[in-house]
């Protein structure tokens, strides 16, 4: 798809804004809820025993009190501006986080896992949540809010809330080219098809519980990922274009998944959201999208450093996020989230409003 499609959506965004567009979205979206992993978690691994974590400096370091929030960037996430476009809290809640109330987790909430996948051999790398227990959490999320506030109320917050799926990644580059026993088992068009028979499977879930607008969101050029630049060997420095190939290939699966799903399971309108083709023009591009840099992470050398690694190379943090497409070696900076997020806006407003 060509970045044109988006402008006329990018160009009337604002005026929707302004004519109470998000307002008349905030009645039938009164919750975003989330499944996916570090480009969502917004704090869930804080709770659980893995080192895949950013609870720490310089993590949060642009976030509104300046303080870590287990986000992985210097800000705030996609899904975060989402919630506020859609007139709801401008940060979405970690269900984990045991101090939060199901008060304020009914406007939205996040079961997401740093390092997780469809792939429930890519959650078991570092220990993290595996989708299935995310969506076990929903199970549980959704008898709390029958509880507080009555079946009615609840089959309302569940069928018209906004469900964000943003996951896969993982799956491929800490997974299946990083280990060898997936590899041992399939080709990567069989890998993408188990993963994508994954995917189906938990939608299917969500809508037997009662989710009915659900925005799943493709993978990125994850070849131009620092982390994978720095990591190929093939071509040093630039991007790995064979992870970027397999990311499209998905991808176009992915929105076929989409058509079928709309098709055959009532009241589903599931959205599938481009963000590959907007990535890779900044990455190309950077300077027409107010960007210095789309090599290197913020963070230390910008090359490896993601995590605990980022906390041990403070001494080499830059300044100003907002010149840099990533913060650390794989992950975006508030900046780039913010346009990710309009991107995602663009789609869902096209279909919710």
């Amino acid at each position: 798809m060509s970045i044109r499609r988006w402008l006329p959506w990018l160009v009337l965004l604002p005026a929707l804004l302004r004519r109470g567009g998000v307002a008349a979205a905030a009645g039938k979206v009164p919750a975003v809820i989330v499944f996916g992993d570090s480009s969502v978690d917004t704090g869930n691994n804080n709770f659980i025993p893995t080192i895949a974590r950013s609870n720490f400096w310089p993590y949060g370091r642009d976030y509104a009190d300046g303080q870590p929030t287990g986000r992985f960037s210097n800000g705030r996430l996609a899904t975060d501006f989402i919630s506020e476009a859609f007139g709801l809290p401008p940060c979405i809640p970690a269900y984990l986080d045991a101090n939060l109330t199901i008060d304020q987790l009914s406007s939205g909430v996040s079961f997401a896992s740093a390092a997780t996948g469809l792939d429930n051999a890519t959650a078991g790398v570092l220990s993290v949540i595996t989708i299935g227990e995310q969506l076990q959490y929903f199970r549980e999320y959704k008898e709390r809010l029958k509880m507080a506030k009555g079946e009615r109320k609840a089959g309302e917050i569940i069928g018209e809330a906004l469900y964000i799926w943003s996951i896969g990644t993982n799956d491929f580059i800490e997974n299946y080219y990083n280990l060898p026993e997936r590899r041992l088992q399939y080709t990567v068009a069989q890998y993408e098809a188990y993963l994508l028979d994954l995917a189906e499977a938990a939608i299917r879930d969500v809508h037997s519980l009662g989710g009915r607008k659900m925005d799943f969101t493709g993978l990125t050029p994850m070849g131009c990922l620092p982390a994978e630049r720095i990591g190929n060997r093939d071509d040093p420095g630039e991007c790995n274009e064979d992870y970027n190939a397999v990311a499209r290939s998905f991808n176009g699966k992915l929105q076929g998944l989409a058509v079928r799903l709309n098709k055959e399971l009532p009241g589903l309108q599931l959205v599938y959201a481009d963000t590959y083709n907007i990535l890779t023009a900044i990455v190309n591009r950077p300077s027409d999208y107010g960007f210095e840099n789309a090599v290197q992470g913020c963070c230390g050398t910008g090359l490896f450093e993601a995590g605990y690694f980022c906390s041990m190379s403070t001494s080499l943090l830059c300044q100003n996020a907002n010149k840099y497409v990533f913060f650390d070696a794989i992950h975006p900076t508030e900046k780039m989230y913010k346009i990710i997020a309009d991107t995602v806006m663009n789609t869902t407003l096209n279909v919710f409003l």
